[in-house]
């Protein structure tokens, strides 16, 4: 059973043209795997992260070739992507989990920001994706029972953030906080610590 799922997990990556839909179809298909008491929350397995990973990867090689259309007249706001795993495991789920969701609000701002200047389709593209999948993993963090959580401008922590001036620079930022404090807080979420029989 274990191998026809995994299988099936494969499949919806080959086969999912909309990626923003890609982490409610794994869901789907835990919730009606077979033999199963109760639904699982699939984020758990993190091929879903490395999904949107990939995608944010696209998107920084598309726009480090990209020249006077991909410039950023204003340094745009993003989260540090640094992780000092000292203090990062001091925290509990609550304040790791408002990190990460204050990181991803400023990255969704910061795309969106330069969505407005590209009129590029391919590019316009690599960013509309990276805005749905942010949202996508806004949809996960629901599913493991994290609270939704916005941050007020004003109370941002600065010494958690920084300014990037290229659209490049802005998608390796994209990709550090998936790689970083993302899969951090996914895989330590206390529903995935759960024995599964």
């Amino acid at each position: 059973m274990r191998s026809e799922v995994s299988g099936s997990y494969q499949e919806v990556v080959d086969a999912c043209d909309f990626p923003g839909l890609f982490a409610l179809l794994l869901i789907v298909l835990e919730w009606t795997r077979p033999g199963l008491p109760s639904p699982l929350r699939p984020i758990c397995d993190l091929r879903v992260l490395d999904h949107f990973i990939k995608e944010a990867r696209d998107a920084e090689a598309a726009m480090r070739v990209c020249k006077e259309e991909c410039t950023i007249a204003v340094p745009l706001l993003v989260p540090l992507t640094r992780v000092d795993f000292g203090v990062w495991e001091k925290k509990n789920m609550e304040e790791q989990a408002r990190e990460v969701q204050s990181g991803l609000w400023l990255l969704t701002k910061a795309i969106s920001s330069l969505r407005a200047s590209v009129s590029n389709s391919a590019l316009a593209s690599h960013i509309d994706v990276s805005v749905q999948n942010i949202a996508s993993v806004g949809q996960v963090l629901r599913s493991l029972s994290i609270q939704d959580y916005v941050p007020i401008a004003g109370a941002l922590d600065t010494q958690e953030t920084w300014r990037v001036s290229s659209a490049s620079d802005l998608f390796q930022v994209h990709i550090n906080f998936l790689r970083g404090k993302v899969r951090l807080l996914l895989a330590k979420a206390p529903v995935c610590q759960q024995d599964i029989s």
